[in-house]
């Protein structure tokens, strides 16, 4: 194990597993954090270690407080107090506010935002005995300029910001940062239920004209947990190719 250990929520696939790879890469002992796709989590895992990173899989489930608080006590006790943490859970379904369901509100608040809240609380309690953290938050590009038929999802990928915005300011006298990240288009599950109309708009919208690559965003995730960006704290970063400049 290295001395650096990170958990990435929603671990097992799309950006989750792209951050996990950058991460060991960067010479971390990454815990991949899944809630349903243990398998997907346990081949994650494995590319990590034929890599010759070793790491751990461990159930998440960032809707359910306990669960959090038991996935950090078993990567603090089996490989190590905690020191990164990639606040990668997400959950979206688009619909127009007059018809969106208070259910579809409540998942879609508890997993992004009171989430990333839980699981940040608890990887804090390492960090400050370590007097040393990184957490990234991965916010997302409507945050910033919004989109018709997002608004609750908008809305949560809003407050991670402010989330962390001040938690930066709470803990930068700690050794520790928090940095949120926004990427534009992604081809990854989360964005499949798109129609060609919908992706053709966006690219349009977007100067690069494409949308970006899992190891785009991963790169800049790698980034901010590094030692070089030990003076980058409570930033907001757009990786989306110019789409809200």
């Amino acid at each position: 194990m290295t001395s650096k250990v990170a958990v990435i929520s929603g671990a097992s696939r799309g950006i989750g597993r792209a951050c996990s790879e950058a991460l060991a890469a960067g010479g971390w002992t990454v815990a991949v954090g899944y809630r349903t796709r243990e398998a997907d989590a346990k081949e994650t895992l494995e590319a990590l270690e034929s890599a010759g990173t070793p790491g751990m899989t461990v159930y998440l489930d960032v809707t359910d407080e306990s669960s959090v608080q038991e996935a950090f006590r078993r990567v603090n006790d089996e490989v190590g107090p905690v020191t990164g943490l990639v606040n990668n859970s997400g959950y979206s379904r688009d619909g127009l506010l007059l018809k969106y369901s208070m259910e579809e509100y409540e998942r879609t608040m508890i997993t992004n935002l009171r989430g990333s809240f839980l699981c940040s609380r608890a990887a804090l309690r390492s960090m400050l005995r370590e007097k040393w953290g990184r957490i990234v938050n991965m916010s997302s590009a409507v945050a910033i300029h919004g989109n018709a038929g997002q608004t609750v999802y908008a809305a949560t990928k809003s407050g991670l910001l402010g989330l962390t915005k001040s938690l930066a300011r709470e803990v930068g006298g700690k050794g520790i940062t928090v940095n949120a990240l926004c990427p534009g288009l992604l081809q990854t599950e989360m964005t499949a239920h798109l129609t060609d109309d919908a992706r053709a708009f966006y690219l349009d919208q977007t100067p690069v004209r494409r949308a970006a690559t899992l190891d785009e965003v991963s790169a800049v995730v790698r980034f901010l947990m590094s030692d070089e960006a030990s003076y980058v704290n409570g930033t907001v970063i757009p990786v989306d190719g110019g789409l809200t400049a």
